[in-house]
C-alpha cells in the first residue's frame, strides 16, 4: 500500500458512539490522502460492529488495502494502546521517499472543519519546498476546548520556557512518523507520557518545531489530565528534571508564581471566563508572531 500523506489512529475502548463520530470527522475531509487506524482494546459495547456496518473496515493483517483497519487487542491504558497502534505503522522512511504525518484523535475528538488535512498538507508542502529540508519535525496549530466553549492558542514559538509549561495540546500535533517509531510513549507516565515525548523529539531528536496558524480539532476537553490534577503535576515536575537546568526550574518556577498560574489556569477552565482569557492568550502570541 502506497504510504499516505497522513496517518490517523484512533484509540478506542468501548467508547460507544463517541468512535464512529471521530470516524465520521476524519471520513468528512476533503484532503483524501489518509489513513485511518483505529486501535480497539477489545471494546464490549458494540461501538466496534456500529464502526463495520457504517464503513469498509479493514484489518491491519489483510492483503486487501483499505482506507480504514482495524487492530483490535488487549492493551494496559491509551499510551500503551497509541504505541501498539504506532508499531504497525509501515516500514521506515526510504530515502527519496516522503514521510507520512502521524496524528493521535481521540475518541469524542473530532476535526475542527471538513478542511484541516487539506490546510495542513499545503503548510507542510510549502515550508518544506521553501526551507528544502526534509528532516523531521513537528507542526501544530490551535484546538477547540468544548468543555469551556473557547478556542485555545498554542505558543507560537518553542523554547525551554514552553517546555517548561506551554507545549501544544497533543490533539494539535502532526508527527513526522520517523519521530513516532523512534519515540514511543514513556509508560511510566500514566497523564503525562505525551508531554514527554513532545519534549524528547524536541531536545534529544532536534525536531523542528513549526506553528500553524489553523484551529486542528474540537476537543472535548476535561480529559485524564484534567481529573488528575495532582498526578499530572508530579509527573510534570519528574519530566522537566529530565530536560531543563536546575536553574532553569528555579527561573521558571518564580516567573510561575509572580504571573500568577493558578489564577490562569482557573480563568482558562471556567466557561465563562476561558472566551476572554483564551482571546487576550491568542492577542499576545499574535503579538510574538509579528516581531
Amino acid at each position: 500500500m502506497k504510504r499516505p500523506f497522513f496517518t490517523i489512529i484512533v484509540v478506542s475502548y468501548n467508547a460507544g458512539d463517541k468512535l464512529l463520530k471521530t470516524v465520521e470527522s476524519i471520513t468528512r475531509q476533503t484532503f483524501t490522502d489518509y489513513r485511518v487506524l483505529v486501535k480497539d482494546g477489545m471494546s464490549t459495547d458494540g461501538s466496534i460492529e456500529k464502526l463495520k456496518r457504517a464503513f469498509d473496515v479493514g484489518s491491519v493483517d489483510a492483503e486487501a488495502e483499505s482506507r480504514i483497519t482495524l487492530l483490535e487487542s488487549c492493551d494496559n491504558g491509551i499510551y500503551h494502546a497509541m504505541n501498539i497502534a504506532a508499531s504497525h505503522l509501515e516500514g521506515k522512511v526510504k530515502a527519496g521517499e516522503s514521510p507520512s504525518y502521524v496524528f493521535f484523535l481521540n475518541c469524542g475528538d473530532y476535526f475542527m472543519n471538513e478542511n484541516v488535512l487539506r490546510d495542513v498538507h499545503k503548510i507542510i508542502i510549502d515550508r518544506n519546498l521553501k526551507e528544502g529540508t526534509t528532516l523531521p519535525a513537528i507542526f501544530y496549530g490551535d484546538i477547540f476546548d468544548r468543555s469551556a466553549g473557547a478556542k485555545v492558542a498554542s505558543n507560537p514559538k518553542i523554547d525551554d520556557h514552553a517546555c517548561y509549561r506551554n507545549v501544544p495540546s497533543h490533539q494539535a500535533c502532526f508527527y513526522d512518523e520517523r519521530l513516532i517509531y523512534k519515540n514511543p510513549f514513556d509508560l511510566r507516565y500514566k497523564v503525562r507520557a505525551d508531554y514527554e515525548q513532545f519534549l524528547r523529539c524536541f531536545y534529544r531528536e532536534k525536531a523542528d518545531t513549526v506553528y500553524m496558524p489553523v484551529v486542528i480539532a474540537d476537543y472535548e476537553g476535561g480529559g485524564y489530565s484534567a481529573q488528575n490534577l495532582k498526578i499530572s503535576e508530579e509527573e510534570r515536575r519528574d519530566i522537566i528534571k529530565m530536560y531543563l537546568t536546575g536553574a532553569q526550574i528555579r527561573k521558571y518556577d518564580i516567573l510561575r508564581v509572580v504571573t500568577l498560574s493558578g489564577v490562569r489556569t482557573a480563568l482558562s477552565s471556567n466557561k465563562f471566563t476561558a472566551g476572554l482569557y483564551n482571546s487576550v492568550k491568542e492577542a499576545i502570541y499574535s503579538a510574538k508572531r509579528g516581531r
